[in-house]
Order: C-alpha cells, then structure tokens, then sequence
C-alpha cells in the first residue's frame, strides 16, 4: 500500500479512529492492533512475503530471549549467530542471489572460458533492507548488554511490522521504538496537529517535487545518447530533487503519521542539500542508515582508532557496504566509492567534523564562501546521482560523457513545462532554505502569521498536491 494512494488515504483514518476511540483503554489491544494493521499495510502489497517478516520476527525474538538469558559467551555469540546469519542470509538470497551469480559467470566468462548463467526470477520483499537492520540491531543491543530483550512478542512483532515506517524507514532501532509500545498513549492534539503538517511538506515532497521530476529524469536517462547536453544536465539536476523528495517525503510522511498515532520516530533527513561538504551531506542523508553502519560496523571494525590505513580502510568498507545495500549493481558500490573519495580528503586534513551546525544560522542568507561551498558539494553528489540512478556502469559512463558537449549551450529540447517546474523546484529549495532550522520545513511556517495566511499555506500545499498528483507513484527505495 502506498502513502500516495487512495487506498491509504481510506485505511489510515480507520486505523486511527479504531486506534484511539476503541482500543485506548488497553495497551495490549492497542499493540495487537497495529501489529494486525501493519500486516495488513504490508500485505496489501504481496500477502505471500508476510510469511518472510513473521519468521524473521520470531527468530529475532527468540533469539534475544536467548541472548539476554544466557551468560555463557560462546552460547551468547551462538545465538547473535543465528540471528545474524537468518537476517543477512534471507537479505542475500531476495537481494544478492542474481548479483552473484551473473558476476561471476561475467568473470569466468572474461577469462576465456564459457559459463552458463543460472538465474531466478526473484521478487525483491518491499522493505526487507529495513526490517532486517531494524531487527539486527536488537540482537546485537542485547548481545551487548545496551539493553534487556522484551517478553512481550506482540509488542515486538508490532515494533519490527510498525507500518509507517516498514518499508523505507526511518530504520528505527529498538531502543528508540521499542519502549514506546510499553507506554500508555494519550493524544495529543499539538502533537497530532505536527505530524498533519509533516505529512502535508512530506506529500508536496513526493507528489509535487519528486514524480514531477521524474518525468523530465526518465526522459533524459532513458535515451541519453539522443539527448542534447543541455537536457542531460537538467536530467541530472532534476533527478537529485526526485530522488530527495520522494526519499525524504516518504520519510516526513512516515514519521507525521507516527505522531498522529503518538509515536515519535527519528528524523532522517535534515536539509542534505544545504551541507557543506560530503561529511555532512553524510550527517544530514539518510540518518537513519548512516548511524547504523557507523554504530554497527564501523566503530566494530575499529573506527578511526587504529592507525591511518585502518581509518581509510574502514572509510572505504563503510560508503562501498552503503552502496551495496541500496541494490545488486555495481552501479551503486561505484556510487559508494565516489562519496568514499570524496570524504577520505576531508578525514586526512581534519576537516570532516568542520562543519556541524545549520549553514547561516543566525542569518537570513549564506555568505559567498558557504554559498559556493554548498554549490559545490551539491554538483559532486549530483555526480555521484548519475551513477545511482544508470541501469548500468557503461551508460552512467556515457551519460556523464555526453554532459561534456557543445550541446551544453544548446536550448532545452523540452517544452515550456521544465521552465515552469524549475520556478517550482526554486520556491521548494527556498521554503526549505526557511525551515532549515526545524524538524521539517514548515513545521513553524507562518506560525505567527494570522490564521489566513497560516490556513492560506497549508490549503495551497494540499491543492498543489492534487493539481500535481500522479496515479499512484511508488517511491524509489521500494526497490532497496
């Protein structure tokens, strides 16, 4: 089921009405029953795969029960084992099987000799790359004795399936999500009232930015050898504000409804495109993703503790593994080692932890030199993009080949539309530039404003939204 789709839009209001005027009064209940709505949420898509995410639930279950009873180290590091293996065995299977198999025969195939490729036509599980990190994480928090497993296998079903966030994130650890299913919910209007406006920027984001973007980004990348450079530029352009509005607009969506269920999830994005450089795009992309390989794998693997190779080589194990898990293309570990290049420059001088508070904080306008530091942090990632979103290493090669074109200076080949949508994605980029000091961008947009202008906000936003909506557009990280 997608955020964007009318089906949504007649189960969430059920869910909340049952949730909170027949369900209150007992949280047990109140558990049992988002545990059944997110089954149903997930189910909606392929009932089939709700098989996969109960059994990777239980073992996740019995295992920390396990793990948290037992003190024998060898029997603790037995049970993560399993835990672990399950999780990262069932990811491989659904996401790396065809990867491996055709890269291999690709390799054998270059050394001369003739191997037939054996392939299944897999269905990737929508949101499997977040369950599984969100349930690993448990184990290994209680194998660390950071915290004690539940008994309670409703509310961590419900914890692991919760649907806001099930199949793009954020990806919750159970430290964070866990408790609160143990506490007992009172609605809060303020809070509610927050999560309506998030989800309004987070629809807007998606419906309005990013699948509008699209259109433009799949014209240039489909057939970029017939493009002029100057469409390939805008192709690119247009392409980092799809993938950031529909990224980030699921994740603005996801955590508002949490809220309105009295939930409170992490943020996972904090205005990327305003950083300064590629650690702190890093501190502000996908926060969610980026603490997890940092607390799981590379502190474990040393950190910047060991000595100057170690740092690097965790450096480069940490943004390849990144791009690995976005997709079973070398495209995407490519993509991984160009924000590794990019960021090793920043940890050698000392750099990377320069720039950590909002960009002009006390000011309405950046200065030059920031401006021209986010102008060029924005073009190298919008680099990096090129190669994310090609089917392949060779057209990402050539469509970065065919920017450098006297074609550049060329007139778009696109009707009056882009032009429009560029005044578009300006006033986005300048409604975000205004609340980049909050949570989402309009969290207190025009708070202080009187009541028409506040209401003349939101009621032009959700216009916008159904002036600019496309039949149900699924969001890019399904696929991840």
């Amino acid at each position: 089921m997608l955020f964007n789709s009318y089906e949504f839009l007649v189960f969430f209001p059920v869910v909340f009405l049952l949730y909170w005027f027949v369900f209150q009064r007992n949280l047990k209940a109140q558990n049992a029953f988002i545990l059944l709505a997110s089954y149903v949420f997930y189910g909606w898509w392929d009932w089939r795969f709700l098989g996969l995410i109960a059994f990777s639930s239980l073992v996740d279950y019995i295992c920390g029960l396990k793990i948290g009873a037992e003190e024998d180290t060898f029997k603790r590091k037995v049970y993560l084992g399993i835990s672990l293996g399950v999780n990262l065995g069932l990811l491989g299977f659904f996401k790396y099987f065809n990867f491996f198999i055709d890269s291999t025969v690709q390799m054998i195939n270059t050394m001369g000799f003739q191997a037939n490729p054996y392939s299944l036509q897999l269905i990737l599980p929508v949101g499997i790359s977040f369950y599984t990190f969100q349930t690993m994480s448990y184990t290994i928090d209680i194998y660390r004795r950071q915290m004690v497993p539940t008994k309670d296998a409703v509310a961590f079903f419900a914890y692991v399936s919760f649907f806001p966030q099930l199949v793009a994130g954020p990806i919750e650890r159970a430290a964070n999500l866990l408790p609160q299913f143990f506490k007992k919910k009172v609605f809060d209007y303020s809070l509610a009232m927050d999560g309506m406006r998030q989800i309004l920027w987070g629809l807007f984001m998606k419906v309005v930015i990013a699948d509008n973007c699209a259109v433009f980004v799949n014209q240039a990348f489909n057939n970029p050898e017939s493009q002029p450079a100057s469409n390939l530029l805008i192709g690119a352009l247009f392409f980092s504000f799809q993938i950031y509005g529909d990224f980030g607009g699921y994740s603005n969506i996801a955590i508002g409804t949490g809220k309105l269920l009295g939930f409170n999830l992490m943020q996972n994005f904090a205005f990327p495109y305003f950083s300064r450089d590629i650690a702190e795009f890093w501190r502000r992309w996908h926060i969610s993703l980026s603490t997890w390989f940092r607390d799981y794998v590379y502190i474990p693997l040393g950190g910047s503790k060991g000595s100057k190779y170690q740092s690097l080589r965790n450096i480069f194990i940490i943004f390849l593994v990144s791009g690995f898990w976005h997709g079973a293309n070398w495209t995407f570990i490519i993509w991984g080692g160009i924000h590794a290049v990019l960021f090793i420059p920043l940890y050698l001088f000392g750099k990377n932890r320069v720039n950590i508070g909002i960009v002009a904080q006390n000011k309405a306008l950046p200065n030059f030199y920031e401006l021209g530091q986010m102008g060029v942090t924005f073009s190298l990632v919008t680099i990096g993009w090129i190669f994310f979103r090609s089917p392949d290493l060779n057209s990402a090669i050539g469509y970065i080949q065919g920017l450098f074109d006297i074609s550049i200076f060329q007139k778009l080949q696109m009707d009056i539309r882009v032009y429009l949508f560029m005044i578009l994605v300006l006033i986005f980029m300048l409604i975000e530039w205004g609340g980049r000091r909050e949570e989402f961008a309009i969290q207190k947009m025009a708070f202080h404003k009187p009541v028409l202008i506040r209401y003349g906000l939101y009621y032009g936003l959700v216009m916008a939204v159904f002036l600019f909506a496309r039949k149900d557009q699924e969001f890019i990280y399904f696929q991840f």
